[in-house]
């Protein structure tokens, strides 16, 4: 389950912002008019899409019904009022048009032309553009929604913010997992530790989800970070998932999935707070952070090359803990074959290596 996948209930409206910021990505025809727009220090009104209610709304103008292009818009942008493109970016139809959107719908924009298209986006289902002539900055209108595009160079220096956070987070992480992994063998984990990893995977992820959006925004210009932020993530989701269902009371994948959207939505304060991730967790008594916690191990016997998908669960269903599994393995290795595990004896001598007591 990716990061992004955790919420799904996503609204329409999220969805056509999505798209809205796709189309008005660097490289795409409509950024490049956009961009002329703001150099020629313009200002605009651009209506895309819902092309029925949007000339309902308005009136005059000129009739044209060309084909859209980048320069097209930009000259067209010339005159006062709007420019009415189709949904799919094929056809300008109108220019010079006079918008009258209700003026009791509600809007927080001050400036003529961001209310006009905020309340244009209200009224409509078009994607609405206002360029600043004075500010030179857009802004796209979706279901009253405004949002401000940023341009490459700003978007470049928050995505060196995130890759470098991205980075160090990614380092302290998988120290803190090898860390895990011997207090595991050991038997000593506390609940202190597993809220410290559970917090740097929730701010990888977190950073993650941002450098996300500036890929989108990016558009071509983003398939290098891209690439970066998906190294960054590399085997995060199963290790995240695999932890919380170690160390929850209902250690299902259902649960763990739950958690984790829980954990994505609390505050950051929450998250460091060893009382919180235990309720979270399922714990309903006291819990502090040095209260000790016994895992599963279905995240360290899962790193285990022999150990094939869906193995981890056959062995913890038939020893209990990761402790069992160890013992067993002490006593006598081969009944692991019982439940299936091919070469035994290479999982014993891989847990031995962990554990730091050599092979048998």
């Amino acid at each position: 389950m990716d990061a992004s996948q955790l919420d799904t209930g996503v609204s329409e409206r999220e969805l056509r912002l999505d798209d809205a910021i796709r189309k008005t990505a660097p490289g795409t025809a409509l950024r490049h008019a956009l961009d002329m727009i703001i150099a020629g220090h313009l200002g605009a009104l651009v209506c895309i899409g819902d092309t029925e209610n949007v000339l309902a709304a308005g009136d005059d103008g000129f009739r044209l019904d060309v084909s859209f292009t980048a320069n097209r818009l930009f000259e067209l942008c010339k005159m006062d009022g709007a420019v009415v493109v189709d949904r799919d970016l094929t056809k300008i139809l109108r220019a010079n048009y006079h918008l009258n959107p209700d003026p009791s719908l509600p809007t927080s924009e001050t400036g003529t032309r961001h209310r006009t298209a905020s309340r244009m986006s209200l009224l409509t289902n078009a994607m609405v553009i206002s360029v600043s002539e004075r500010r030179s900055v857009v802004n796209v209108y979706v279901d009253g929604k405004g949002y401000q595009l940023k341009t490459v160079s700003e978007l470049l220096a928050l995505v060196n913010q995130l890759t470098n956070a991205m980075q160090n987070t990614r380092q302290q992480l998988d120290r803190s997992l090898l860390r895990l992994t011997s207090l595991e063998l050991d038997n000593c984990v506390t609940l202190g530790d597993i809220t410290n990893v559970l917090y740097l995977f929730e701010t990888l992820i977190t950073a993650g989800d941002e450098l996300d959006d500036c890929v989108v925004q990016l558009g071509r210009e983003g398939k290098t970070t891209q690439m970066q932020r998906e190294e960054y993530l590399a085997g995060i989701d199963e290790a995240y998932t695999l932890m919380i269902r170690d160390y929850a009371l209902d250690s299902s994948a259902e649960a763990a999935r739950a958690i984790r959207v829980s954990l994505h939505d609390i505050v950051n304060t929450q998250l460091r707070s060893a009382k919180s991730v235990s309720k979270l967790l399922g714990y309903t008594d006291e819990r502090a952070d040095d209260s000790i916690m016994v895992p599963l191990g279905l995240r360290t016997l899962s790193r285990v090359p022999v150990v094939r998908e869906g193995m981890a669960d056959k062995i913890v269903d038939e020893y209990g803990s990761l402790q069992e599994v160890l013992e067993a393995v002490d006593d006598d290795p081969a009944r692991l074959g019982e439940i299936g595990v091919k070469n035994p004896g290479v999982l014993a001598n891989s847990l031995h290596r962990m554990w730091g007591k050599g092979e048998r």
